[in-house]
């Protein structure tokens, strides 16, 4: 398996560039920089590459609906350039909440979007004339304009990854994308929740899972005993609760329905029902120890080896560490030991 990162330009700038160099001097193979509602991506990503020279970066993830699919382009295209073909371009769709709330776009037809937004994009990478005709775009739009031809062109292949959590965006992957970015996996439900969707993608498109790398991310801690290991545990319940709840938009919550569809539908529910009517401390109260043990790799160091093992015969190519610790030296030490049993598995 390789190993990645995510990391997130907003708080302490030096700080968060200070770790990716020092990842990459660890070992890490790839390094994705997160947008979300902070920083934007590409100023970070193009920043970092400035400071790195070996591993691969990653946009995880630019929202489609935010940016044109020819900006996305664009900016892929810039960014490969830059950084002498290390860019790999990550997309995801969001939520309501983020596209709506904070954007003002509307989040309407996410898959379509994404479906189109990929094909003008890797129309744009193919260095021709740009027309489409879609329900979600048309390129150019109708009136005196024709079609035109950016004037860069990227020197190197620009993979596209997708992140996705629903069963239609988990085929749509299959199809067209060259990475899954994934979250909120547990590998003995993954077979039901995620890969028979991605499969029937692959299979659409008579590929294989030899044609995509599947990237699945989760904290890694390392606790020296079972006392330090259920406070951990403890700590990280209203993490949960809060992607159960408070993700998304009231009716729309990807995080809460992939838990459901892994055997977690009832307290899901509940979890998501006493969050919105503002119970946080309740809501965390019903996650259970097996729902943050089976979606993280947190435990001792012979836990941690014995999942990445669980995690590498589900399938999974390449696992996104997110280290815990207090401090930069904590997290690098993490990262390291991780990275180290990563290699081991």
């Amino acid at each position: 398996m390789r190993t990645a990162t995510t990391v997130e330009l907003s708080g302490e700038v030096d700080e968060v560039v200070e770790f990716a160099v020092e990842a990459e001097r660890l070992g890490l193979d790839v390094c994705w920089v997160a947008e979300a509602w902070g920083a934007d991506a590409p100023s970070a990503l193009g920043y970092i590459a400035a400071r790195t020279d070996r591993m691969l970066l990653g946009s995880g993830v630019l929202q489609v609906g935010t940016r044109s699919p020819v900006v996305l382009a664009q900016t892929a295209i810039t960014l490969s350039n830059l950084s002498g073909g290390r860019f790999l371009l990550g997309l995801g769709a969001s939520g309501p909440q983020v596209i709506e709330g904070l954007h003002g776009v509307a989040f309407d037809r996410p898959l379509a979007r994404m479906r189109e937004t990929i094909d003008i994009v890797r129309q744009v990478f193919a260095g021709g004339k740009i027309s489409h005709s879609g329900k979600e775009f048309q390129i150019p739009r109708p009136g005196e304009a024709v079609p035109m031809r950016l004037s860069t062109a990227p020197q190197h292949r620009i993979p596209v990854y997708l992140a996705a959590l629903s069963p239609a965006m988990l085929r749509l992957t299959g199809e067209v994308a060259d990475g899954w970015l994934g979250t909120s996996f547990v590998p003995e439900g993954a077979a039901d929740a995620y890969f028979s969707h991605l499969d029937d993608g692959l299979a659409a498109a008579g590929r294989t899972r030899a044609d995509i790398d599947i990237c699945q991310g989760a904290e890694v801690a390392f606790a020296a005993d079972e006392d330090e290991l259920r406070a951990m545990v403890a700590d990280r319940k209203k993490e949960l609760a809060f992607s159960l709840g408070g993700m998304g938009s009231s009716s729309t919550n990807y995080y809460n329905r992939a838990y459901s569809r892994q055997g977690w539908a009832e307290i899901a529910a509940e979890v998501h029902e006493r969050w919105q009517r503002g119970d946080r401390d309740g809501a965390a109260q019903l996650v259970t120890d097996d729902m943050v043990l089976a979606t993280t790799l947190i435990g001792t160091e012979e836990m941690v080896r014995a999942r990445l093992a669980v995690w590498r015969d589900a399938g999974v190519n390449t696992v996104r560490l997110y280290p815990a610790g207090d401090t930069l030296d904590a997290k690098l030490a993490t990262l390291g030991r991780a990275i180290e049993l990563v290699g081991e598995a």
